[in-house]
């Protein structure tokens, strides 16, 4: 299995851990991730350790398909790429909800499932340079042609020689858009995939690579889970720990109509417990949210606990299906570790 060590992005300064990304890479890490939501962005830091780092992918996971158009993430992409040496970067995309769309990036919520499909074909032409690029899509369409259009816009060519193989990944979780994850992407950022999650997944995903002519399929699809680690003889406090976060998401980070992250609290057999945390927290009532997160929810997300522990629970990720796992981490004792467990260490 392929390891991944994610960066947060939700701090009130933006400070890279470079000397762990970096202990990483020399412990035969495959990837590093960044994400956004409405604070520090995903690309610049990826620029930053493109510079103090040789071999290790550069992701994002995700950009916000409302945070940029198209055209702007595929330059920022290839930029990236051909500072960094070229064939490292993964273009991971994905939406976030309504709340932050609409009320931070002030761009409709439109139709989601039709702008990622719009997103990626533009992303594919733009990388390609095969020439100027022009879309008329459901959602998105170049040039613009739209309210307030002179209509003088004019298809372009990238000026820069794009790596025309950049992968594009797609953060999914509801069954539309994990079918056009199967459809078109190269890889997959599932949400809220644990052992034993594939089997609801599998369906959607099949039916997207039937509608791409069987030109993909399950093993030519790259599947980043991620998980907590946490190294500790104190499971139950390590558990706990993570519930406030667990609490935000799926009581508070969407509409109480749209919550993707509720959502899938509820595909994992916890719809319950899902409804009480909503119900809970949007009463503003957040220590009782937290205290209805089920530990079971939490464990069976994360790798914590003594060392035996983990690597008994390690082994339930390698048979999920999943090609690779990034890493929550909070020191390098756990990097350390799950490269030994992986056998990273021994392969690099």
């Amino acid at each position: 299995m392929r390891l991944g060590l994610f960066l947060d992005y939700a701090r009130s300064t933006l400070a890279l851990p470079v000397e762990r990304v970096q202990l990483a890479e020399r412990l035969g890490f495959d990837s590093v991730w960044t994400a956004e939501a409405y604070g520090s962005d995903a690309l610049t830091p990826l620029a930053f350790l493109a510079a103090h780092t040789r071999r290790i992918r550069l992701g994002t996971g995700i950009a916000q398909v409302a945070g940029r158009p198209p055209t702007m993430l595929a330059m920022q992409m290839a930029s990236v790429d051909q500072l960094a040496g070229g064939g490292r970067v993964i273009c991971g995309i994905g939406l976030s909800g309504p709340q932050i769309v609409e009320g931070w990036y002030g761009q409709p919520w439109g139709r989601p499932n039709r702008r990622l499909r719009d997103y990626v074909s533009i992303l594919r032409k733009v990388f390609a340079r095969e020439g100027p690029v022009e879309h008329d899509g459901a959602e998105i369409a170049l040039p613009y042609r739209g309210p307030g259009a002179l209509g003088v816009g004019k298809p372009l060519k990238s000026i820069l020689h794009m790596n025309p193989e950049i992968p594009i990944w797609l953060a999914t979780g509801g069954a539309a858009n994990v079918k056009l994850t199967g459809e078109l992407a190269d890889g997959w950022l599932p949400m809220g995939f644990v052992p034993g999650m594939l089997d609801v997944y599998r369906p959607w995903l099949e039916e997207g690579f039937h509608r791409s002519g069987h030109a993909r399929s399950l093993d030519r699809l790259e599947i980043q889970a991620q998980a907590q680690v946490v190294v500790t003889d104190d499971v139950k406090g390590a558990l706990d720990s993570m519930k406030p976060m667990a609490a935000l998401y799926v009581g508070g980070m969407g509409h109480r109509d749209v919550n993707f992250h509720k959502d899938q609290m509820v595909r994992r057999g916890h719809g319950e417990a899902a409804e009480r945390i909503q119900e809970l927290f949007l009463a503003g009532q957040r220590a009782e949210a937290i205290a209805a997160v089920p530990d079971d929810y939490i464990d069976e997300g994360a790798l914590v606990g003594p060392v035996d522990r983990i690597r008994e629970r390690f082994r339930r990720w390698e048979g999920s299906g999943a090609t690779g796992l990034t890493l929550h981490v909070r020191d390098d004792l756990a990097v350390e570790l799950l490269a030994d467990l992986a056998g990273t260490r021994d392969r690099h």
